[in-house]
């Protein structure tokens, strides 16, 4: 999990880096001193976003982040315990939903994109597709979009998310800020306090990014460690999770690399696709919401967890919403993995015959 990082590091600007790292740090201790949910990723993300608008040179090695998502794809795992195998059936209404989630925001988002925000064709299609960021972006482009709008419309609803939904959550019935432990504690035991042999097992969970992404399953690098230390944890070979201290540094760092995705795009572009992206949001939250209210009613599922687990943000960032707000973790992130298989397998052909039907009625 370390070497990769370190070799991205080598081959970035340590000021940049750097940068990142301190801006990171102090906007998550701030928010941590000040019980925001989801503090240090939150605090770093603002932080460096505003830092990186400003004109200041800001970088996160794509490497880094994706040794955070390990570590964040193990934590997932822990949340599959015994226990939840008798809930499994429980989730299938709400599994079944995702498709009409993904094919009424998306249609719902690609109608504001093209009538209202004025974008072509296919760089609205695959904006509007709740999900699945770099497949998006790679699928946009091939076909002739502009993958540096697809890019950001996906990097500013995501980071718009992960700023609403936190905040919004509180109001919910049945959410108490009082009651939760804000210190590293509430995130994860202590470094000291884990048995050498669940951290052996850590390393291990940690080769199932290399071989997830070899098989070419989609958020791999998340994914596979988290189903190697779902496996464990299910077979008892495993009880604990990676410690607070641990996950409040990948919060720092994958907040960071959202805003840092910003650097070198041109103010006036961003401002626009800002403006742009706060009105797809809007309207796909406002999906989500209603989705999730109506499968609540049809499942007696829990509210919160429904909300979260439509909630058109990044598998990563959802999975540490749930985990920074106490909602079923393995809830949420089944549900963001399925939606994202089912964007990338689906999307691609959708695209095709719908410009066919639509280039025939030209």
């Amino acid at each position: 999990m370390i070497g990769p990082a370190v070799s991205g590091i080598r081959n970035i600007g340590w000021k940049g880096f750097a940068t990142a790292m301190l801006l990171g740090l102090g906007g998550g201790y701030l928010c941590f001193r000040l019980h925001v949910p989801l503090a240090f990723m939150i605090g770093a993300m603002i932080a460096t976003t505003l830092a990186t608008l400003a004109g200041i040179r800001t970088s996160v090695p794509p490497r880094l982040r994706n040794s955070m998502m390990i570590i964040l794809g193990i934590m997932l795992g822990s949340a599959f315990t015994p226990a939840l195998l008798d809930h499994l059936r429980e989730w299938t209404v709400s599994l079944a939903g995702l498709i009409f989630y993904i094919v009424f925001s998306a249609g719902l988002g690609l109608f504001y994109l093209q009538k209202v925000a004025g974008y072509d064709r296919v760089t609205g299609y695959f904006t509007a597709m709740p999900g699945g960021f770099n497949e998006m972006v790679m699928m946009g482009g091939a076909l002739g979009g502009d993958d540096r709008t697809i890019a950001l419309g996906h990097s500013l609803r995501v980071m718009l998310v992960v700023m609403t939904v936190p905040v919004a959550f509180q109001s919910l019935p049945g959410y108490d800020p009082a009651g939760r432990d804000w210190s590293l504690r509430g995130l994860g035991p202590g470094i000291l306090e884990l048995p050498w042999t669940d951290y052996g097992m850590m390393v291990l969970c940690g080769a199932g990014a290399p071989l997830a992404q070899r098989l070419r399953i989609p958020a791999g690098v998340l994914v596979g460690p988290m189903l190697l230390s779902a496996g464990l944890h299910l077979a008892g070979l495993m009880v604990g999770k990676p410690p607070g201290l641990v996950i409040a540094g990948a919060q720092i760092i994958i907040g960071a690399s959202i805003g840092a995705r910003f650097a070198g795009l041109p103010i006036l572009h961003i401002t626009r696709t800002l403006a742009v992206a706060a009105g797809l949001t809007f309207l796909l939250l406002s999906v989500t919401v209603g989705m999730a209210v109506a499968v609540h009613l049809i499942t007696g599922l829990s509210l919160p967890g429904l909300i979260l687990a439509y909630a058109p943000g990044g598998l990563a960032e959802m999975s540490l919403v749930a985990l920074a707000l106490h909602v079923d973790a393995a809830f949420v992130a089944s549900h963001h993995i399925v939606r994202i298989i089912l964007i990338v397998l689906f999307a691609p052909p959708a695209f095709h015959l719908w410009r066919r039907w639509a280039t025939r009625r030209q």
